[in-house]
């Protein structure tokens, strides 16, 4: 298993975001993280659907985070671009087991796939980008 790219972007640009504590332009944020500006956009633009960015028009626009970083998981930013965590594609809706009421594994994979997703909201924002005992603990809002 591994993360996708789109799923990695997300998570550098909310990092960004995070450490700036302020309003930053999209081209900002894209060379800051070094993802392709129209990737940023297309990202940006899910993580302000999920109601973890907040987005401005005009002169003076940009993005900064909707909430403070403490309140935004790893898990939000993953599934913000992903769709729900789930560990095999027979845990999705209309999947291969639904065809299969014996499959021994379905079980077996909902059990791992909640561990991973109960993990993953045990980190936040704050934490990941300011971890207490190093240097600026300050909660960006």
């Amino acid at each position: 298993m591994r993360m996708t790219l789109e799923a990695d972007y997300a998570v550098r640009i909310v990092e960004c975001l995070t450490l700036a504590g302020k309003r930053c332009d999209a081209a900002s944020i894209a060379e800051q993280t070094q993802v392709p500006l129209r990737f940023s956009l297309k990202i940006l633009r899910k993580l302000v659907q999920e109601g973890l960015v907040a987005s401005y028009k005009g002169a003076h626009g940009g993005y900064c985070l909707a909430r403070p970083a403490r309140e935004i998981t790893l898990r939000q930013v993953l599934e913000a671009v992903e769709g729900p965590y789930v560990l095999s594609r027979c845990q999705r809706d209309g999947g291969c087991c639904e065809q299969n009421a014996h499959c021994r594994f379905t079980a077996i994979y909902a059990e791992i796939a909640a561990l991973v997703r109960d993990r993953l909201d045990g980190y936040n924002f704050s934490d990941i980008c300011f971890p207490k005992g190093e240097g600026n603990s300050l909660e960006i809002t």
